[in-house]
């Protein structure tokens, strides 16, 4: 039987390009609106996380000071908040952590003490891991919580 018999005889079951192609560009634009939307919800998890994050680590390092009467030096870190930095320096030391968290982005929380807008600051550099910054890339401390 002939193509030309077939065509005249009986269709074809199956999709025609045209219908793939409608389809492929539907699949395409319902892409292009949900993948921005995704994408910024995981950028807006991450800092909610890191805020969370330094939330943790402040109430810990004001626990420290209730029981040692001082905050961690600055050389002492925040590894003081899980492992005892010496009996002299903390007397009253107990485990204010189990580790000391890494930020969303996997890299170590900054400690200073003093900090430079109170007895000590907590932070991270942002998405980019560098000062400053707007957006994912902002820095997020203990300045800036709320």
């Amino acid at each position: 039987m002939s193509s030309s018999q077939r065509v005249k005889g009986g269709r074809e079951r199956g999709f025609t390009l045209i219908e793939i192609m409608v389809v492929v560009v539907i699949i395409g634009l319902l892409a292009a609106i949900v993948a921005p939307n995704l994408i910024g919800n995981i950028d807006r998890a991450a800092v909610t996380r890191a805020r969370a994050d330094i939330r943790t680590i402040d109430n810990a390092l004001n626990l420290y000071r209730l029981d040692n009467f001082r905050y961690p030096s600055t050389d002492e870190g925040l590894e003081a908040l899980v492992t005892n930095p010496g009996e002299a320096s903390a007397p009253n030391w107990k485990q204010y952590l189990r580790s000391v968290p890494t930020d969303p982005w996997n890299n170590e929380y900054q400690y200073a003490s003093p900090g430079r807008q109170g007895d000590y600051e907590v932070f991270t550099l942002g998405a980019n891991g560098q000062e400053g910054g707007e957006g994912i890339d902002a820095d997020i401390g203990t300045w800036n919580l709320d």
